[in-house]
């Protein structure tokens, strides 16, 4: 297929596809989704091998947000019956990191609900990462606590934090539907902020909440515009009680053609496979790996993931390994600055299908139109264990 093959040239080479390209590759038919794996496989062993690093999330304060974003179980609002806590003591934070280092992660993502941090609870974050920073040689730290005021991205690199996460989720066109407490220009805001203090960015979006395949496109190029080191792919979790609670628009075989979607457009970023992986991809989960070199191990934010033991043996029985600590993950020319291309300047959380343009029709089969596929609400698993209770977490 043309279109693959000048997809893989390009990647290969950190060259930027066009809009026209990357709408292709979601227009796919399924008849072609295990080309389209394996054409944008070719640019993920490139770039990262068949490494995967793990990363581990401890939800540091969960629900009672005063944000209004549609897709969150925390927001304002919610009738989602999720944990409500205040926030985790550092030692109390540091045992629940600890779990997950021990099933191998490499990453964990400090996260609390909220608009943003005040100074105070930059403090208590910050001592925070000292205690896992601590306990855990090596181990890297990823906080995501809102919208950063100035200072604030400094004062946690200052403490030991290695990155920040603050995701774009959608569109700028569509961002206004999603939520109207903030602006889409807020959130690039604080992921700018993250850059300038030195932290590695972390920025994604998610799918499945009823946006075009524009949309999508949209909210990947403008990832590559910012330039994060990490994209985290989040596909929808409609948790009841929430307004997208409705939105079962994702089947196994979109999320794939999202994923390479992604990793073609940003071929020499961390790409990672996040919430919702085991709600839309189910039983293709494995194939998943040949497009993102970075998953959440174990359970999310207010959701529960399949068993941090199941994740280990899916690695091993696809033919991957995990990265170790001892490892970089991003390529040598990331580490300097090169960017995600050569023509370049991360909770939990799709549309119908338009048709390619018109320069692709020749080179790629359309996809024709389905039914919505059936909503499996027996997936959505609230989460009850881990961070917060008293019962063992799950890594």
């Amino acid at each position: 297929m043309d279109l693959l093959n000048t997809l893989v040239d390009k990647g290969l080479r950190r060259e930027l596809p066009t809009r026209e390209e990357a709408l292709a590759v979601l227009a796919t038919s399924d008849d072609d989704l295990l080309d389209v794996v394996a054409a944008a496989g070719k640019v993920r062993r490139q770039w990262f091998g068949r490494r995967v690093k793990l990363n581990y999330l401890v939800n540091l304060k969960s629900g009672l947000c005063p944000e209004d974003c549609s897709y969150c179980s925390q927001r304002l609002g919610s009738k989602a019956e999720i944990l409500k806590y205040t926030w985790l003591k550092p030692d109390e934070a540091s045992r629940a990191a600890a779990a997950g280092v021990a099933g191998g992660a490499k990453r964990v993502c400090l996260v609390a609900s909220g608009r943003g941090p005040t100074d105070r609870d930059v403090d208590r974050v910050s001592k925070t990462i000292e205690a896992i920073k601590e306990e855990n040689e090596g181990v890297e730290v990823c906080a995501c606590l809102g919208l950063l005021s100035d200072g604030q991205a400094e004062r946690l690199r200052e403490a030991g934090a290695d990155a920040y996460n603050h995701n774009l989720n959608t569109s700028e066109g569509t961002y206004g539907d999603i939520t109207t407490t903030h602006t889409y220009a807020d959130r690039v805001d604080t992921v700018n902020k993250a850059h300038a203090a030195g932290l590695s960015a972390c920025s994604g979006l998610i799918a499945g909440m009823g946006e075009s395949d524009e949309d999508l496109v949209d909210v990947v190029f403008a990832l590559r515009e910012l330039d994060p080191d990490s994209v985290p792919v989040n596909f929808l979790i409609p948790f009841e009680g929430t307004p997208l609670a409705k939105e079962w628009n994702l089947t196994p075989q979109r999320a794939l053609r999202i994923l390479a979607m992604v990793r073609f457009v940003c071929p020499d970023v961390e790409v990672r496979l996040a919430g919702g992986r085991e709600v839309h991809l189910r039983t293709l989960q494995p194939l998943a790996l040949h497009l993102a070199n970075s998953i959440f191990l174990g359970d999310y934010l207010t959701s529960e993931g399949q068993a941090g033991k199941a994740d280990l043996e899916m690695i091993a029985d696809a033919g991957f390994e995990v990265e170790g600590t001892d490892t970089t993950t991003l390529p040598e020319h990331r580490g300097t600055g090169g960017g995600c291309g050569s023509v370049c300047g991360d909770g939990e959380g799709s549309g119908g299908c338009h048709d390619a343009p018109a320069a692709a029709e020749a080179t790629v089969a359309q996809a024709a139109p389905s039914e919505v596929p059936a909503a499996r609400t027996d997936l959505v698993a609230v989460r009850r264990r881990g961070a917060g209770t008293d019962i063992a977490p799950n890594a």
